[in-house]
Order: structure tokens, then C-alpha cells, then sequence
């Protein structure tokens, strides 16, 4: 047996030697990639951690702007603020708005009713 022992070629030898080195070689990769994945998954944990908490910084901002915009359109603040700058409003007097009445349409006028279009009548004089 020792004599088929020492005749073997190089190749056979060698044979297990390299499967056990493929083999660690193929664990050690493994491994890497593994570490390598937890790293990218905990950046992107934290992108996302950053992410949420710059979205909800700006809708604390939308909704705070979003308040001071109704309240810099109430009245009570658009009066204030006419004061303030001196702009000499006042509010309306019932003698300063103009009612027009409206012309009722006769049936006969009235042919088509879904369309509304805007007509002058002959011998009225606009002003």
C-alpha cells in the first residue's frame, strides 16, 4: 500500500487540500457578504430614520404655516393690519352697494334652456 502511496500523481494529492481551501475560501466569501449586508442594512435604517424625521419636521412646518396663513386671512387681521398701514378703508355703507336686477326670460326666448348665452336686446341703450 505504501508503494501506490508514493506513486500518485500530484493532482491526487493536492485533491483534498484544494477542496478545503475552495471550501473556506467559499465561507470566508459568504461571511464577508453577510457583514457587508448587516453594514447596508443598518445605513439604510438610518437614511430612513433620517427621512421620516425630516418629513415630519416639515409637515410640523406645513401645518404651522398653514395656521399662520389662516390666521393672516381672518378679518379681524386683515382689519388690523388695513389700520396699521393707514389705507383709510371703512367698511361698506348699505348706500354704496348697487343691486342690478336681473331680466326674467320669457318662455318664448327661452328655446333652449341648457345653453345660456348672453344677448342684447334691439333699441335698449346700454350705459
Amino acid at each position: 500500500m505504501a508503494k501506490n502511496k508514493k506513486y500518485q500523481s500530484a493532482a491526487i494529492q493536492f485533491g483534498p487540500a484544494l477542496t478545503a481551501l475552495f471550501a473556506c475560501l467559499v465561507i470566508a466569501g459568504a461571511a464577508v457578504g453577510y457583514v457587508w449586508q448587516k453594514g447596508e442594512i443598518y445605513n439604510l435604517g438610518k437614511l430612513i430614520r433620517e427621512k421620516e424625521s425630516r418629513l415630519t419636521q416639515l409637515q410640523n412646518d406645513d401645518k404651522r404655516l398653514a395656521d399662520q396663513l389662516a390666521i393672516l386671512h381672518s378679518p379681524v387681521m386683515l382689519d388690523q393690519r388695513a389700520r396699521e398701514l393707514n389705507l383709510g378703508l371703512a367698511p361698506v355703507q348699505p348706500l354704496d352697494v348697487v343691486r342690478l336686477a336681473e331680466p326674467l326670460a320669457s318662455p318664448s326666448e327661452n328655446k333652449n334652456p341648457s345653453r345660456q348665452l348672453a344677448e342684447r336686446a334691439v333699441g335698449v341703450a346700454t350705459q
